[in-house]
C-alpha cells in the first residue's frame, strides 16, 4: 500500500512530466527573414551573389530580396512591405521626407559613370541642350545630376524642358524623337545609347564623383528591433565586394548579376567600372561630414538643398538622422 507521501512524490513527478510535454509541444516561432527591396543598379543587383551563394544564411540571418523597378521599390517600403530598400542616398531623402523614414546601415558604392545624360545625334555638351526636352525622372537621381551638370556649364535649369519619364522607359522615349536628351542609369542608359545610333553620354557621375552614394536603408523600427541581425547582413558585404575584386571569381559574379538583371555577362561587365563599389572599411570615414563629394553627409546636404530648390519637398532634412556607421563599426570588429 502506497503511503500519503509515495502519491504525493508520484502526482508531482507526473506533474512535472506534464509540465515537460507541455513545453515540448510549445511552438518554435517561425525564422522571419529580413525583407529588403532591390532593384536594378550593379552595386545592388551584386546582393544577388551573396543570396545565390548562401552567405546570409552562412552569416545567421534569413534574408529575403525582392526584385522591383526603382520606384515601385520605393512605394513598397514606404507601404511598409519590406524592411529595408537599396536607395540611392538623394532619393533616400525624398523616401524620408514624404513620411518613409529610412537610415542607411550599408553604403554599397557610388555612381561613377553609370549615371548618364545620353543625348541624341547632333548634341555635343549640355549648353545645345538649351531650350530642348529632356526625359528624366523629375525629382530624383538623374534630376540631380542633370542639375549639377547645368551649373557648372553655366546654365538654369530653366533652360531645358523636363518630361517626366520612367527610368525603365527612357531609351524608348529617346528613340521617338520627342526629347533630345534622357536621364538614366545603367543598364538603362546604355540601352539608350544602344537604341539611338550617334548618340553620346554628354555628362555622368564621373563628372562628380560622390554625388551618388548608394545605400541599403532600413526603417527606424526594423532597425530598432533587429539590430544585430541587420549587423549580420552588413558583414557579408565586404564578402561580396572581395568575390567581385578577385580575378579567380569575378567571372562568376558579373554572371549572377547578369542573370539578375537580364542583360548578357559581358555586356554588364562594362557596367562594373561605372560603379565604384567600397569595402565596409572605405564606407567608414565617408560618413563623417567633410567638405566636398567624399564626406557622404555633405554629398546629401548638397542633395537636400537641390530638393528644397526643386520643391521636391518643403522641410529640409538633416543627413545625419539618414545615416548609422555603427553597424558597419560594428561588421569591421
Amino acid at each position: 500500500m502506497k503511503t500519503v507521501r509515495t502519491i504525493g512524490l508520484v502526482s508531482a513527478l507526473a506533474m512535472i512530466a506534464g509540465c515537460q510535454k507541455k513545453e515540448e509541444a510549445k511552438p518554435v516561432a517561425p525564422v522571419v527573414p529580413l525583407k529588403i527591396a532591390f532593384s536594378d543598379w550593379p552595386g545592388w543587383t551584386a546582393l544577388e551573389i551573396a543570396n545565390q551563394k548562401g552567405w546570409f544564411k552562412e552569416a545567421g540571418v534569413d534574408v529575403e530580396l525582392s526584385w522591383f523597378e526603382y520606384a515601385p521599390s520605393m512605394e513598397a517600403f514606404a507601404a511598409g512591405k519590406v524592411d529595408a530598400i537599396a536607395i540611392a542616398s538623394c532619393d533616400a531623402l525624398v523616401t524620408g521626407a514624404q513620411g518613409a523614414k529610412n537610415v542607411a546601415v550599408l553604403v554599397t558604392d557610388f555612381s561613377n559613370g553609370n549615371d548618364m545624360i545620353v543625348a541624341k545625334p547632333g548634341i555635343a555638351g549640355l549648353k545645345d541642350l538649351k531650350g530642348k526636352k529632356v526625359g528624366i525622372e523629375i525629382g530624383l537621381v538623374e534630376h540631380l545630376l542633370l542639375s549639377k551638370g547645368l551649373q557648372k556649364a553655366g546654365m538654369k535649369e530653366s533652360d531645358v524642358q523636363l518630361v517626366g519619364t520612367p527610368t525603365n522607359q527612357t531609351a524608348q522615349v529617346l528613340a521617338t524623337g520627342d526629347v533630345a536628351a534622357i536621364g538614366a542609369w545603367q543598364p538603362n542608359s546604355g540601352q539608350a545609347l544602344k537604341s539611338v545610333a550617334g548618340s553620346k553620354a554628354i555628362y555622368t557621375s564621373a563628372d562628380e564623383p560622390g554625388l551618388i552614394y548608394d545605400f541599403v536603408s532600413v526603417s527606424p523600427q526594423s532597425l530598432a528591433e533587429r539590430r544585430a541581425d541587420w549587423v549580420k547582413f552588413v558583414k557579408v558585404w565586404d564578402r561580396v565586394v572581395k568575390y567581385l575584386s578577385d580575378t579567380a571569381t569575378r567571372a562568376d559574379g558579373i554572371a549572377i548579376m547578369a542573370s539578375r538583371a537580364g542583360v548578357k555577362p559581358e555586356e554588364y561587365a562594362a557596367f562594373l567600372g561605372g560603379t565604384r563599389f567600397l569595402t565596409l572599411a572605405e564606407s567608414r570615414p565617408r560618413y563623417q561630414m567633410g567638405a566636398d563629394l567624399a564626406s557622404i553627409p555633405y554629398s546629401m546636404t548638397v542633395a537636400d538643398t537641390f530638393n528644397l530648390a526643386n520643391k521636391v519637398y518643403k522641410d529640409g532634412q538633416k543627413p545625419s538622422t539618414y545615416l548609422d556607421s555603427t553597424l558597419t563599426i560594428d561588421a569591421l570588429k
